[in-house]
């Protein structure tokens, strides 16, 4: 299929049009920078990166906010990226599985990443599988992160809203109290509300941010039984509501993530792509004194 007519058919929201686009973007760089070229500028697609630890319940609230969406009538896209194998590098887990309730809705598209090592709980290709969907009529992506812990913070440079899941049973406060996820939460959520210290951990949060400039949302919910799934909406829906009426820094905060991130991605593509021997070359400069690590990384990289 030639370039123009995958934009066409992308743009005209066509599925299988949309799978080869991400396919590309996650395998092919500069075949995705053609693609997304012609695409228009982004921004029509409100975003929600969902973060947290593993095992907290992320996809489980994912397929509940995909629910609550499509009963509002949006159309609703998913990027679930998951740790990578190291044997094929492909993803670990399916998070489909636990979202195969929307596998015949036609308005939710649902699409598991591999990391592929990339840091930060997101993969190379997030931004432009963003702009893909974004591009394809999508109002809202849900962005399901890897789940690594308190590292896990990328996802807030091309989010529009932050959902940061928790549950009971990880840690002392100590835990909860850490830089890094906690301090990206646009809302935090206790996720299996139902298991004893929820209301501690609620609590220990709100203390969190007591006197700050900022207060967050706490919210106690159990997306087994949907149980706070409705609030959660509502909060999400306060950011999202400005964000739709044409607020433009909520637009230009998520383009500048993903303005970053491509930069990011090419710049260790380049990186991938150096030979051996010249890095074996630089090596034998530093160990013999003609130059140094610094020099030599810059000129790696150059």
């Amino acid at each position: 299929m030639q370039v123009r007519e995958l934009v066409s058919r992308i743009k005209k929201g066509d599925r299988t049009a949309l799978a080869k686009g991400i396919t590309l973007a996650e395998n092919d760089p500069k075949g995705a920078a053609k693609l997304l070229a012609p695409m228009g500028s982004p921004g029509r697609a409100f975003v929600v990166g969902i973060t947290g630890p593993p095992g907290t319940g992320k996809s489980s609230l994912v397929d509940r906010l995909i629910e609550a969406y499509r009963k509002d009538g949006l159309k609703v896209g998913v990027i679930a990226v998951d740790p990578s194998s190291p044997i094929t590098g492909g993803a670990l887990l399916g998070d489909r599985i636990r979202m195969s309730g929307h596998a015949a809705d036609s308005h939710v598209f649902i699409r598991s990443m591999a990391s592929r090592g990339w840091s930060g709980g997101l993969s190379r290709a997030t931004s432009q599988v963003i702009r893909l969907m974004d591009a394809a009529g999508y109002d809202l992506v849900l962005l399901e992160t890897v789940g690594i812990g308190q590292s896990d913070i990328e996802v807030v440079g091309v989010s529009h809203a932050v959902l940061v899941v928790l549950m009971p049973g990880l840690g002392d406060d100590i835990q909860v109290s850490k830089a890094g996820l906690m301090e990206i939460g646009d809302i935090y959520v206790v996720n299996k509300s139902d298991l004893e210290g929820a209301d501690l951990m609620v609590v220990s949060l709100l203390s969190l941010f007591r006197g700050s400039p900022r207060s967050p949302p706490v919210l106690k919910v159990s997306a087994l039984s949907g149980e706070g799934v409705e609030k959660l909406h509502d909060d999400i829906e306060k950011i999202r509501t400005p964000f739709t009426a044409g607020n433009t820094e909520l637009r230009l905060k998520s383009i500048r993530g993903m303005i970053v991130e491509t930069a990011r991605g090419a710049a260790m593509e380049h990186l991938a792509g150096v030979s051996e021997v010249k890095a074996e070359g630089l090596a034998r400069q530093v160990l013999a004194g003609k130059t140094t690590i610094e020099a030599a990384a810059a000129r790696l990289s150059a």
